[in-house]
């Protein structure tokens, strides 16, 4: 006759997670929590906004690592579960995955760029998509590894105790220090834009370039930590368990109908989350800000830590709520909190009051955190399920299939989030051509300041005289590398806005002649300017050094402002060729070409020969005009905010339908716990 189960549904000591076992398990989750959505979402707003790839094309990449995922996810998660080492059979993931995230996550950055590569190719398209095949190799690589390292390390998570109540504790703490490290992720797209990371006339890209580095020098010792500190208790257990096929540890998942359930919720929610993660990046910047990338990454970052903060502090009503309403409900009211967030976005996208995208920055972040936190937990109680009903634990089976619905969610929100986009209209190219103008703007005044600086004029003549050599010699370079860019571009095909405006085909084939000639007699007078140099002494007079020094000074800056009038040309000619496609907007389009117009102007009047201070102040205000050349139609500011808003509200609702539909209640976990206890017991006394 079977024992009587003492139903006693406390946390047993031996179920009791050490503090220092819950803070390396929670370090975890620095990886799939903030590194993976920093990786879909950066390369996607960067990819549109800072290199002018389609919105589409960036979405439809992003959704191929989740199909390869639909067969790599799995097949990891079976060989964690039928791996047998010394260290265990999750841990040696941990390390191996680790490192490969930190050094897969710098490749993605590096992508190729510039004038030099783009003369490579005989089209725009062509280079667009070289730079899409790198970003998508890349992706692969590096999306492979974070399976590598997060379904070792889920599964790990469901081993680690048995408790109903600290399965939650401990994917609370992954949820709790994922989000602590996320408040410097959103913090990464301004850091990025920073001089220091991008250079004078970089980009944002230019800029994840070096603060990529700084995320792998601290990933890679963490990775060495986990391995050595976690401790896999469940690994007894499993040591002698038999190995099985890898499509009957899948076909017990699909057959598992509280999974199906709990995946079906979770994957309408990723889409939700990523529909907001995306395109709530566009609005700030865009919408509130008017294209003030700056002004808007600042929000973004404020937000983003207000985000992070909200999750960490979370972690807390939510082992309160949990153990009181039960994880279902508990879920239940996570969907009700992105419901109100959402909403509350119809008052709160202001820009008059910019700050009040705050609040639905809380409301959504709370209900995200409980959803994710929860989602995990609830797998490890159908594992328990399972193994009362098979006799046979996988955790890395299931845990690598819910995995996968998490990202193939978000990454069918990238793809119809990247259709929608050019639904919306939005003009990437128009911004990075405004960005190409800037960069150039930002170059000459950092030219201007090196002069007026202690290393230019203000040094001693030897000083100066070394560093003049310096400056005419990479002038040079960078004039004679720009005419072969140039002349490569003089005999490539017209693109499609010089087609739709005739005037700009000829003008554009005349301009480049313009500028080839400048720049080629540039060259001349720089290389007798060096000549020159090259005979001055410290015996030389003062007057003479001080005499060629000037006359260098503008023809070092010429090339420069050559290229600001060239881009300025196209993002004219880019306008007035957008403006024929479309009846919508009209009045948008007239007034920002007629601001470009004026733009264009400025930099005509603009001499190099100007006393520095004078032109210093002249490219500054043009650098203020600028900002406003990124505005966005109306038209598509308001479909932004119109999808942005009612997808993830409408997912919403779907996901309530699904999570209705678990049944693995509370009450059925503890019975099943129970059940597995007294099982293991009677296995325990039968004789060997």
């Amino acid at each position: 006759m079977a024992e009587k189960i003492t139903v006693d549904h406390g946390t047993k000591a031996e179920d009791k997670i050490r503090f220092s076992q819950l803070a390396a398990y929670g370090a975890g989750g620095i990886i799939p929590i903030a590194l993976f959505n920093v990786a879909g979402i950066l390369v996607g707003l960067m990819g549109n906004i800072s290199l002018g790839l389609s919105a589409f094309w960036l979405g439809a990449i992003l959704i191929v690592p989740r199909l390869w995922d639909a067969l790599s996810s799995p097949i990891i998660g079976h060989f964690s579960d039928n791996t047998r080492t010394r260290w265990g059979r999750r841990r040696p993931y941990l390390l191996l995955g680790g490192i490969a995230v930190a050094l897969s996550f710098v490749v993605i950055w590096w992508i190729p760029k510039g004038d030099l590569v783009h003369s490579w190719f005989p089209t725009d398209a062509g280079f667009q998509a070289f730079q899409l095949v790198y970003i998508l190799i890349s992706l692969l690589i590096f999306f492979t590894a974070v399976d590598i390292f997060e379904i070792p390390h889920g599964a790990l998570g469901m081993e680690m105790t048995t408790d109903y109540h600290e399965r939650t504790r401990l994917f609370s703490a992954k949820s709790f220090v994922g989000n602590l490290f996320a408040m410097s992720t959103p913090w990464l797209f301004a850091l990025a834009s920073m001089e220091v990371f991008k250079g004078p006339g970089g980009n944002e890209v230019d800029g994840m370039r070096y603060v990529s580095i700084l995320i792998a020098a601290i990933l890679i010792p963490l990775s060495f930590w986990w391995f050595f500190k976690l401790r896999e208790p469940g690994f007894k257990k499993v040591e002698t368990q038999e190995k099985t096929p890898f499509w009957t540890d899948m076909k017990r998942t699909a057959n598992n109908r509280n999974f199906i359930m709990l995946t079906l919720t979770i994957f309408t929610l990723a889409m939700g989350f990523n529909f907001v993660s995306l395109l709530g990046s566009y609005i700030p910047i865009f919408y509130i800000y008017g294209g003030d990338k700056v002004a808007g990454a600042t929000l973004l970052g404020i937000n983003g830590t207000l985000w992070a903060i909200t999750g960490v502090l979370a972690v807390f009503p939510l082992n309160w709520i949990s153990p009181r309403l039960g994880k279902r409900k508990t879920l239940t009211i996570a969907i009700l909190l992105m419901v109100a967030a959402q909403a509350s976005k119809i008052v709160c996208y202001n820009p008059t009051y910019p700050y009040l995208v705050l609040i639905p920055t809380v409301l959504l972040s709370a209900g995200m955190l409980f959803f994710f936190t929860l989602g995990s937990s609830m797998v490890g109680d159908i594992c328990d399920e399972d193994e009362l009903k098979t006799g046979h634990r996988s955790e890395g089976s299931f845990y690598s299939v819910f995995w996968w619905f998490i990202k193939m969610g978000t990454a069918l929100a990238s793809l119809i989030a990247g259709a929608l986009i050019i639904f919306t209209l939005f003009d990437e190219t128009q911004v990075t051509k405004v960005d190409s103008l800037q960069g150039n703007i930002r170059e000459l005044r950092s030219d201007i300041e090196y002069w007026q600086g202690d290393q230019g004029l203000a040094g001693t003549n030897t000083i100066m005289l070394q560093n003049t050599k310096k400056q005419v010699s990479e002038a040079i370079d960078d004039s004679k590398l720009y005419v072969k860019v140039l002349e490569k571009e003089s005999v490539k095909e017209q693109s499609e806005t010089y087609q739709k405006v005739a005037k700009y085909k000829t003008q554009r084939k005349n301009k480049l002649s313009e500028v080839i000639l400048s720049t080629k007699s540039t060259i001349s007078e720089l290389e007798t300017l060096q000549v020159q140099l090259g005979n001055i002494n410290t015996q030389s007079p003062d007057s003479l050094t001080k005499t060629i020094i000037n006359t260098a000074i503008p023809l070092i800056l010429q090339s420069k402002l050559e290229k600001a009038r060239l881009n300025s040309f196209e993002l004219l000619a880019h306008l007035e060729g957008k403006s024929l496609e479309t009846d919508k907007s009209k009045e948008h389009f007239d007034k920002i070409i007629q601001n470009t117009k004026g733009v264009d102007k400025k930099l005509v009047k603009i001499s190099t020969n100007m006393p520095l201070d004078q032109l210093d102040k002249e490219l500054s205000t043009l650098e203020t005009d600028l900002v406003q050349l990124t505005i966005q139609s109306p038209y598509t500011l308001l479909m932004m905010r119109v999808v942005e808003i009612g997808l993830p509200l409408l997912l919403s609702i779907f996901s309530i339908f699904f999570v209705l539909r678990y049944t693995l209640t509370e009450k059925r976990s503890h019975e099943i716990k129970d059940l597995l206890k007294q099982r293991n017991m009677e296995v325990s006394k039968k004789p060997k």
